[in-house]
């Protein structure tokens, strides 16, 4: 039986979650997570691609699964470069929860938005709501960014392990896929 009949964009969006999600997980295997200073282009790069590729074999045509992929490869490598870094994979170095959920909703929003842009020139035009994409990303990163932090910097309180940091990335990154794979199914039309 069907998680939910007759509702493909439910369905769609339950996909690219568990594609998104699924990548992160495995950019975890080929990436170390760290504070800030840590994670370099290359390796915003590697985890760009290990989630652009589970995300890009959910849309229809071949080529834009290959344009979806490097474009989210050069995103990740364009916004770490410039100073916002690897935002899913690292972890801010201040414990002042305020200062990081502020700085969660600006690198969110920022970061988010350069996903988006990159991501956007892969969708195949003329869609006349692509340009949506963008706030999208944006919007989604600059909610999921800081309560992810906030649920690392509180599971890192508690537990003294820096294992409730990476817990809160992946709070960051399930939350990322939700609220994109919300309008990703208008990627297949």
């Amino acid at each position: 039986m069907p998680l939910a009949p007759g509702d493909t964009r439910f369905s769609f969006a339950l996909l690219w979650t568990f594609a998104t999600f699924g990548g992160f997980l495995l950019s975890l295997l080929l990436i170390e997570v760290g504070e800030k200073p840590d994670i370099g282009v290359v390796e915003a790069a590697i985890g760009g691609f290990a989630i652009a590729l589970p995300q890009g074999c959910l849309l229809k045509q071949p080529i834009f699964c290959v344009r979806w992929v490097l474009s989210s490869l050069l995103g990740w490598a364009v916004i770490t470069a410039t100073g916002i870094g690897g935002m899913g994979w690292i972890v801010p170095s201040t414990q002042l929860l305020p200062l990081r959920l502020l700085h969660g909703v600006i690198y969110g929003t920022i970061g988010g938005f350069g996903i988006g842009l990159a991501q956007w020139l892969a969708i195949p035009q003329p869609f006349p709501w692509a340009w949506r994409w963008i706030f999208v990303s944006s919007a989604s990163w600059a909610v999921a960014l800081p309560l992810g932090s906030f649920v690392g910097s509180v599971l890192r309180h508690l537990t003294q392990l820096f294992l409730g940091e990476v817990m809160g990335l992946a709070i960051t990154w399930l939350v990322v896929g939700i609220l994109t794979g919300i309008d990703a199914h208008k990627l297949r039309s």
